[in-house]
């Protein structure tokens, strides 16, 4: 099993997160009910396990902890991923989310690249979440488990429609990209021998 357990501690947020690639229940709190429903998103359409608490500034607004999960989110897939022997490394997918379409790719290439081409037309509030905080979200998981992540809405009118789509779409490419290749054994999927 491919496990990681962090704990991440700031001025501006208390972190305790563990995380299973192999799957398992998940439980989130963060105090921000939105962030709260897209992560729940995230564990149940990848297939992981997660188990996530979050006590943030939240008296500022939700930006702190939303960028900060997203941080350790990524190392814990970064640790549980160890040298990233067998994987498939990439993943893709086109997702509907009644009438959003988002696309998303992954490469888990050791090098950071985030390619963020989605608009959240008219009213900016997601709940309690600021929209332009779904984008630091993404940021702050690729810099921690360094990737290449490219996002692009085909379509898409309702702002919980195509923030959910992303995260759903980047579930679906996380459990792709993670899942090991029986193919490929306990081989590196790169020429460069690190990954």
């Amino acid at each position: 099993m491919r496990t990681a357990e962090i704990r991440r501690k700031t001025a501006e947020t208390d972190i305790s997160l563990s995380l299973c690639l192999e799957g398992g229940g998940y439980e989130v709190s963060t105090g921000c009910g939105f962030f709260d429903h897209m992560l729940e998103q995230f564990a149940r359409h990848g297939g992981f396990g997660l188990k996530l608490k979050c006590a943030g500034d939240l008296q500022v607004d939700c930006h702190h902890t939303v960028e900060d999960c997203g941080i350790a989110l990524g190392e814990a897939f970064a640790r549980a991923l160890g040298d990233k022997r067998g994987i498939c490394r990439y993943g893709w997918a086109a997702l509907p989310m009644d009438e959003a379409l988002i696309l998303c790719a992954a490469d888990l290439s050791g090098r950071v690249c985030v390619n963020f081409d989605i608009s959240f037309p008219g009213e900016y509030k997601l709940g309690d979440m600021d929209a332009e905080l779904v984008k630091e979200f993404f940021l702050g998981f690729a810099r921690a488990c360094p990737m290449a992540l490219h996002f692009k809405k085909l379509y898409g009118e309702n702002n919980h429609h195509v923030a959910e789509g992303a995260f759903k779409a980047f579930a679906k490419v996380m459990a792709q990209a993670v899942r090991l290749d029986p193919e490929r054994g306990d081989e590196l999927p790169t020429t460069k021998g690190l990954l």
